[in-house]
């Protein structure tokens, strides 16, 4: 194989790693702004809280419960991390977020923004600002797969297909599913939707509990690959709101096939510029805003 083409599916790969993290995050964000109308700027540190309560459980539960042999691997943490975390996305939705629907997004905006300084402030005094490695991935899931271009590790090609699997369940319970249209219909015309019997403040507390889940299961998911930091998700958080304006706000088909493209994208500009790959994001961005301001996968009008 031509050493170009070798070098450039290597990086798309690596790209394509990144990408179902964009993917995930952008989802998770579209779920909640396209159906509750919500601008999310927490998502990054739930994100980052996955992450954590994935490390506490492994590593730092059992000491402080006084069961020092006590660990929570990998794959509970992967059903358990998410729950919380969609538990406490219920939370901020009931006690927070819902005085402010009939106020203007910003101060939603401006409340997730305060919500992510008071959870970065907790865990930078609790853990190392730096990063802490996560020892807990799976015996079975570690070593490299012969791709016939390179060499790559078995975990990284279980987050892609785990994360692609995620993203298709999730498009298609809310587009093609009973569920998914009462969900719709319940923030486009709540009144008539309780005039049937659904308890819209419920649904959509479970709906934003549910997009935060997301972003709790992709910080389980990047915990054995990045150093569990608690910037790990503001970081990203930029990113993320780029993805999901380049695909259209809202759009979950739109998160999805931008997100995994975005990083293909960016790996692959690695190849020919590698000092662009950390700006491609938001120049496409630019370009999409002055074309369809929309984005790609957005309604018009």
């Amino acid at each position: 194989m031509d050493p170009m083409i070798r070098l450039i599916l290597a990086q798309g790969m690596l790209g394509l790693n990144n990408g179902v993290f964009y993917a995930m995050l952008s989802l998770g964000l579209a779920v909640i702004f396209g159906l509750l109308n919500v601008v999310n700027f927490a998502h990054g540190a739930l994100y980052m809280l996955g992450a954590f309560l994935a490390l506490i459980m492994y590593s730092y539960m059992g000491a402080w419960i006084g069961m020092s042999d006590l660990s929570i691997g990998f794959w509970p943490s992967l059903i358990l991390a998410p729950i919380l975390v969609g538990c406490f996305g219920m939370l901020i939705e009931r006690f927070m977020l819902r005085r402010l629907y009939k106020l203007d997004p910003i101060y939603s905006l401006l409340l997730t923004f305060g919500v992510t300084l008071v959870l970065q402030g907790l865990f930078i005094n609790f853990f190392n600002a730096s990063g802490t490695p996560y020892p807990g991935m799976p015996e079975s899931l570690r070593g490299v797969v012969n791709l016939g271009f390179m060499m790559f590790p078995k975990y990284r090609l279980f987050v892609i297909v785990f994360s692609i699997l995620v993203c298709f369940i999730v498009w298609y319970v809310i587009e093609r599913t009973r569920i998914g249209s009462r969900l719709r219909a319940g923030t486009e015309n709540p009144e008539l939707v309780k005039a049937f019997g659904i308890n819209v403040p419920l649904m959509v507390m479970l709906t934003f509990g549910f997009g935060t889940g997301l972003a709790g299961l992709a910080g389980v998911l990047a915990a054995p690959i990045y150093s569990v930091s608690p910037l790990m998700g503001a970081n990203l958080i930029i990113v993320i709101f780029a993805v999901v304006v380049i695909g259209g706000m809202g759009s979950i088909a739109g998160a999805v096939v931008t997100g995994f493209t975005l990083g293909l994208v960016e790996g692959i500009t690695k190849v020919f510029y590698a000092p662009a790959a950390n700006t491609v994001i938001f120049l496409l961005m630019v370009i999409v805003l002055l074309v369809r301001p929309n984005g790609l996968f957005g309604r018009q009008g």
